[in-house]
Parts: structure tokens; C-alpha cells; sequence
């Protein structure tokens, strides 16, 4: 007859034994293996001629549009791609020479070689990929951290920015985001490298959209298949751990080109507050508030918030108002004299 002792051990192996077995079967499920960069290219690749070969780095870029036209740049978000602004796209290549990248980390892009993340590293690259496609100035359009980039390059280079259109940009400090710091990542993220099942990401996608029929099975597979890259998961951690944010006002205040932000007035990732501190510290700049919409209005309501980016891109005086309520939206606009 065993010892109490031995009763105890033997109860606890009997119980041991189904959770490991529970343990890996879950680890098994929620496992997510990175995407064969072929079957990728076979899905988003439009053509091998999209590859753009800079000297440390090749970027994924659709060159669109009537190419001695002005020149659009579009800047994707953080976890997204140059598909983010496609709907976009068809109506502005009309027009325009619309160029859209993966930006390094995100789409078919995949990793940046040098493991570098920083804003300064991603400006060089914008300016050395102008310089790749002959193009001396250009209109940037950037959403939530394409923003940031787009208003951190035309402080650098204004001689180089003809107008912003900033869609939610980041670049103001936010809870775990603070300036001239570099954040405190979660460990938890670092799980994202093995552990990514769609229906996670489906989760960590709803909060950006006011709409939740906008997250449909084709954009939640979209996203999935994207970060799935080789290397991608790796990379936006890397790019959160690297952030290091400076002072907005400083460079904001250095900017010349006539600025439109455009905002969902239910933008649960960063709040259209944020409009505010950008109005006090740039020159020209106008808001165009979206009511029921979120982080991503070129995806969710792409007619509706096309209309004030078309009339700022056509607008001749900077100093005019644009987004003339539209859809019940609401414009302000706001010029702060350069003597500033």
C-alpha cells in the first residue's frame, strides 16, 4: 500500500500529465510559422518591376498614375501596408503620380538589413528613394506613424514637400510613449514572432474602426498574411523598442508646406485631441473632422474622406479654408503668421 506521500506524488502526476498534454496541444494550435515569401508574392506582388533597389535595402513601391503629374507619396501605419490605400488609389492616379511603399518591417518589403528602425533611418530612406525615382518634390500623405514620418521628412527637407496630409499622424507622447525615452515593450509582445492566430489579430484590428463591418474576412487575412513575412513580427518589435520620440513643437514649427489633418472623430488609437497640439504649432495647417469614423478613414469611409484630400490638393492658396462640411464632417482651418 503506497505512503500518504506516495498517494500525493501519484495525484499529482495523475493531473500533470493531461495539463502538459493540454499545455502543447495549445502551443500547437496558437503556433503561427511565418508565410513562404513566394506564396506572398504570388497574392501582393503586382509585378517584379514593384521592387525598388536602393544600396542597402529594396522596398516594395507601386508607382501609379500620369508620371509628369505631381507626385503623391503615401505612407502606410504601423502593422499595415502600401494596400492600406488602395481604394485610394484608383481615384487619385487619375490625377496624380502616386507612389505607395511598404515601409521597412511591413509588407513585401520584409526587414531592413541594418536593424535600424529609427525616424532618422526611415527620412534617409524617403529621401534616397526621391532621388531613386528622379523626383524633386512631392505632396506626402501619411497615416499614425507614416504620419510621423511624413511631418519629421518635411521639417528635415522642406525644400522637398509641396503639401502634408496627415491622417491621424503619431509623434506626440501617449501612455508607455514618452519623449526622449525609449519605451517599456510588454515581453508579451515579444510572443508575436510564434504566436500570431488570425483571430487575435482580428482583435487587435477592431478598436481602429468605429465601423466593425469594415474588418471583413478579405482585410483581416490581408493584414495576417502581411506580418507573416519573414522576419516582419521580428521587425515591429524592434520598431516599437527603437522609438524615441523628440519634441513635436520644435520641428513641427519648421515646417512651411500648407498641412491638412484629417481625423475620425472615433479614433480610439490616438485621439483626434492631438488635433489641437498640431493646429498651435504649425503654420498653415487645416483639420478635417470624420464623425463616425476611426484610425483608418481611407480604409473604412475611402469616398468620404477622399473628398477634403482632393480639394487640398487642388486648393492655390494655403491659406484657404478646405473640407467645406462635407457628409455632416467639420473643417477648421488655422494660419499662424510665419514671423512665429
Amino acid at each position: 500500500m503506497p505512503s500518504p506521500k506516495e498517494q500525493v506524488d501519484m495525484e499529482m502526476i495523475k493531473w500533470l500529465i493531461p495539463l502538459i498534454l493540454l499545455l502543447m496541444l495549445a502551443g500547437w494550435y496558437l503556433w503561427t510559422p511565418d508565410r513562404p515569401i513566394d506564396h506572398l508574392e504570388r497574392h501582393y506582388l503586382r509585378s517584379a518591376d514593384d521592387y525598388v533597389h536602393l544600396p542597402d535595402i529594396t522596398l516594395h513601391v507601386r508607382d501609379d498614375g500620369l508620371k509628369d503629374a505631381p507626385v503623391l507619396v503615401l505612407l502606410h501605419g504601423l502593422g499595415s501596408s502600401l494596400h492600406t490605400w488602395e481604394h485610394w488609389t484608383e481615384s487619385l492616379k487619375q490625377q496624380y503620380r502616386v507612389i505607395a511603399l511598404d515601409l521597412p518591417g511591413f509588407g513585401l518589403t520584409g526587414p531592413d538589413p541594418t536593424g535600424d528602425y529609427g525616424d532618422e533611418r526611415s527620412i534617409r530612406l524617403l529621401l534616397a528613394l526621391l532621388e531613386r525615382l528622379e523626383i524633386k518634390r512631392a505632396t506626402l500623405i501619411g497615416n499614425s506613424l507614416g504620419g510621423r514620418i511624413a511631418w519629421r521628412f518635411a521639417a528635415a527637407h522642406p525644400e522637398r514637400v509641396d503639401k502634408l496630409v496627415l491622417i491621424s499622424p503619431d509623434g506626440f507622447a501617449s501612455p508607455g510613449f514618452d519623449y526622449q525615452r525609449k519605451p517599456d515593450i510588454p515581453a508579451v509582445m515579444q510572443l508575436m514572432q510564434f504566436v500570431l492566430p488570425k483571430f487575435l489579430l482580428r482583435m487587435n484590428l477592431s478598436p481602429a474602426y468605429a465601423d466593425a463591418r469594415t474588418v471583413s474576412d478579405e482585410l483581416v487575412t490581408r493584414y495576417h498574411d502581411l506580418l507573416l513575412y519573414p522576419g516582419n513580427r521580428a521587425a515591429v518589435v524592434q520598431r516599437l523598442q527603437q522609438v524615441y520620440l523628440l519634441q513635436p513643437q520644435p520641428l513641427l514649427q519648421q515646417i512651411r508646406a500648407p498641412v491638412l489633418l484629417l481625423w475620425g472623430e472615433q479614433d480610439a488609437v490616438i485621439p483626434i485631441s492631438n488635433a489641437d497640439d498640431y493646429m498651435a504649432a504649425l503654420a498653415y495647417s487645416h483639420v478635417h473632422r470624420l464623425p463616425s469614423v476611426g484610425h483608418l478613414p481611407h480604409e473604412e469611409a475611402p469616398q468620404q474622406s477622399l473628398l477634403p484630400v482632393l480639394e487640398f490638393l487642388q486648393s492655390k492658396d494655403p491659406r484657404s479654408p478646405v473640407g467645406r462640411p462635407l457628409d455632416q464632417s467639420s473643417s477648421t482651418v488655422k494660419v499662424r503668421d510665419s514671423s512665429e
